[in-house]
């Protein structure tokens, strides 16, 4: 067995690049008005305790008719369970509004946790800040990373049915 790095640097080496059959996109849209959060956890992704520290993220599902479906994902970064999520064709604030309540449900109460996000504008709206526990402050921000990225690298669905049963059964595996 290879490893896909010294795959990598191997066709790096001979000049050799690899095909990429379909169109990325973006799904990180930083909102050039909003004001910065402070990055809270200082690039620390771990946690001492549950329900303390959390992470989110969305990413977007083809479906074979050429639309997307957009999934909205909540980590709780000690157990490194997810917690909550949520999927629609948008990627408006009530999706994030609702990966969140999901957390919320499962977990009982978000009270003194800590969120942490990309730049997205749907992540830094204020009904989104509104809706974080008291005492965690705004939500907080890093670097761009995409969560369920084995998910984004699968073939378009083909219908929102065959998506949301798919996502459900990877992320309760």
């Amino acid at each position: 067995m290879v490893n896909h790095k010294c795959v990598a640097r191997v066709m790096r080496g001979i000049g050799l690049t690899g095909l990429r059959l379909r169109r990325r996109y973006r799904t990180t849209v930083a909102d050039p008005t909003a004001v910065k959060a402070l990055d809270l956890l200082g690039r620390d992704f771990t946690a001492q305790a549950p329900n303390t520290r959390y992470v989110g993220d969305i990413t977007y599902l083809p479906i074979a008719d050429g639309t997307f479906r957009y999934l909205a994902t909540v980590m709780d970064l000690c157990s490194r369970c997810l917690v909550g999520w949520a999927i629609a064709d948008h990627m408006r604030t009530e999706l994030v509004l609702d990966a969140l309540t999901a957390a919320q449900r499962t977990r009982g109460s978000l009270a003194g946790a800590v969120f942490h996000s990309d730049h997205g504008s749907a992540i830094q709206r204020s009904g989104v800040r509104g809706r974080l526990p008291r005492g965690g402050g705004d939500p907080i921000h890093g670097r761009r990373r995409q969560l369920g990225g084995q998910l984004q690298d699968a073939q378009n669905w083909d219908s929102e049915r065959e998506a949301r049963l798919a996502v459900f059964g990877w992320l309760h595996r």
